[in-house]
């Protein structure tokens, strides 16, 4: 028999917003899920699409954070599958490789918002409440981006548009594909 605390404890936990965190960094998985279960969350981990699935097929969230890369299957992807279960579900997707491309490409998917890492909990919970709609208050960047910036947003609009196909994309960047895989491995460059 519980007591009356375990009791009104598991009934806060059941109104508290559901919450799916994917991400197959273990310890940033970890971190996270515990600073979001802290502002109010209830949390459910996942470390792929595919536990991610199964996991929602139980119970679907009212909310998800999706990391870009993750072995077998991207993130974009689990944004589709997410949305087909209920359309409801608000994304937000994180990723350690950020790009215009991918950003324009989750959006369009039918995620709210994009982050790139690092990012903290604060900042996740306010781009899960916030408008679907858009912020016309989003401040316009005052410098252009830098040159490396540009070819790495261009790399990657171009692999987007060749479903993530290497050889294709060297071919349509006329480049040798080596030199795209090294440009590829590489960290993006920042702003």
């Amino acid at each position: 028999m519980s007591t009356p605390s375990e009791a009104n404890a598991r009934l806060a936990d059941d109104d508290r917003p559901t919450l799916l965190l994917v991400d197959d960094d273990d310890v940033f998985r970890r971190v996270l899920a515990r600073a979001l279960d802290r502002r109010g969350y209830a949390v459910t981990v996942a470390a792929s699409v595919d536990s991610a699935i199964a996991k929602v097929r139980e119970q679907s969230p009212e909310y998800a954070v999706v990391d870009l890369k993750m072995p077998g299957d991207s993130g974009l992807v689990l944004i589709e599958k997410l949305l087909e279960l209920d359309a409801n579900t608000r994304i937000v997707m994180l990723t350690g490789y950020a790009s215009i491309a991918t950003a324009v490409e989750a959006i369009k998917l039918g995620a709210i918002h994009y982050l790139a890492k690092p990012c903290d909990a604060d900042q996740l919970v306010a781009a899960l409440n916030k408008s679907s709609i858009g912020d016309s208050a989003t401040p316009v960047a005052a410098s252009p981006l830098s040159v490396d910036r540009l070819e790495w947003e261009h790399i990657q609009r171009v692999l987007a548009e060749h479903q993530g196909n290497v050889s294709a994309t060297a071919r349509a960047l006329k480049m040798h594909r080596r030199t795209l895989q090294r440009k590829l491995g590489k960290r993006p460059v920042r702003a």
